[in-house]
Order: C-alpha cells, then sequence, then structure tokens
C-alpha cells in the first residue's frame, strides 16, 4: 500500500526526473532549521535513483565557515547564523558553477568536518553528466542560483518541538537548545522568509507539519 508520503515523494522525484537541462540538476531543499530538509532530501535521492537517474546528496554542513567566523557576532547571535554560518562563495565555485552550464562536472563535498571544525582539502568528483545533486542546508535562495528548489514548509512551533528534541544533547540540553533556536536559528529563519520570501520562489513547495501526510502546495504541471 502506498503511503501518503510516498505518493507526495513520487510526484516530486518524478518531476526532477524528467527535468534534463543540458548539465547536472542543481536541487535545493529549503526551509526553515528542523523543517525536514534533510530528511526529504534523503528519500528524494533515493526515489531518483529508483526512476534510474544517475543522483547524488550533498549536504551544506560541509560548507559552514570555521566556526571563528560562524560565532564573531556572538553564539547565540541571529545575525550571526543568517550571514556567517555558510560560505555560499566557496559553494557556488566548487558546486554550482561545475555543475551549471558550461561547467566542468568536478564539485566538492564538502570544505569542512563541522563538528572538529577542520578544513578539508579532497579531490573533487566528476559528475555524470544527468546527475541530480540534491543539497539540503538553509537560506539557499539568498545568494545562490538553482535549477529547481524545493520548500519545505514546516510552523516553526512544529519544527521548534522537532529541533529541540533533536539537539538537546548538541546543545547542552533541552532548556538550552529551545533558547538557541529562539534567539539563533529560528530568529535568524524569520530574518529569511521576511527578506527573501523563499516559499514564493521555490518551484516547489510541500507542506511538512505532519511528516506521514504532507501536502504538495506547488509543483509545475497539471495537477498535484
Amino acid at each position: 500500500m502506498i503511503t501518503p508520503r510516498e505518493r507526495v515523494l513520487r510526484r516530486i522525484a518524478d518531476h526532477l526526473a524528467a527535468s534534463r537541462p543540458g548539465h547536472p540538476l542543481r536541487v535545493a531543499i529549503d526551509g526553515i532549521t528542523a523543517s525536514g530538509k534533510t530528511t526529504l532530501a534523503r528519500e528524494l535521492t533515493a526515489a531518483l535513483v529508483e526512476r534510474g537517474r544517475a543522483a547524488a546528496h550533498l549536504s551544506m554542513d560541509g560548507f559552514h565557515n570555521p566556526r571563528a567566523v560562524r560565532h564573531r557576532q556572538g553564539r547565540d547571535s541571529a545575525d550571526g547564523y543568517y550571514t556567517d554560518a555558510y560560505d555560499f562563495a566557496a559553494f557556488k565555485r566548487l558546486v554550482l558553477e561545475p555543475l551549471g552550464p558550461g561547467g566542468d562536472r568536478k564539485y566538492r563535498e564538502r570544505i569542512i568536518d563541522l563538528r572538529s571544525d577542520t578544513p578539508i582539502d579532497e579531490p573533487p568528483l566528476l559528475a555524470a553528466e544527468d546527475l541530480v545533486l540534491v543539497v539540503d542546508g538553509s537560506f539557499l535562495q539568498r545568494e545562490l542560483t538553482w535549477d529547481e528548489v524545493v520548500f519545505v514548509d514546516t510552523p516553526f512551533e512544529v519544527a521548534r518541538d522537532r529541533g529541540t528534541r533533536r539537539d538537546a544533547e548538541l546543545l547542552g540540553g533541552l532548556d538550552q537548545a529551545r533558547r538557541a533556536f529562539d534567539q539563533r536559528y529560528h530568529a535568524a529563519s524569520r530574518r529569511y522568509l521576511d527578506e527573501v520570501g523563499p516559499a514564493d520562489r521555490a518551484s516547489v513547495v510541500l507542506g511538512n507539519e505532519d511528516v506521514t501526510n504532507p501536502v504538495l502546495r506547488r509543483i509545475p504541471g497539471v495537477g498535484v
């Protein structure tokens, strides 16, 4: 029996699999912190492979700035998270441009180990001509250009509950995690929504409040 989530995933995967821009397809999975981006990215990557498309999943965790840059405005600063968390210039140079029109298809998977705060200089991978690269991360439409964007639309209160339970151990406990989400992560996400309007700009919008029954709110083509 096909679940509601599987049905929606199939519809999105069919849309992405049919897109052949003449270079690797660069897909952003965008949304507020703890909206469900990484899970969706993994699911879509697997669904694309099932459809015979070469596909790979990449996380923006591997393109964070060093800790000294990320925290230079303060560990709890929302502005610091919004402006300093990611090295978008390096991501554009090492991933998006090589995979775009006229690129050599040689791209990097990461430049830093986030947990150890250690730079990584790995050899590039050569993408297949029809590769679909699925990238999850925050603020992905602020400075970057994509072939497709899937916006994972989850209410702040739902994402906060998911994220604080997920990150409680990492952030020093449940209370500390709640403070981090309120003061840093979701405060920055609110700024992103206000300044960029990412849901309006995305090609696909997925309502992910209930992960077992997601709602496909926008997708190109007739019907959902």
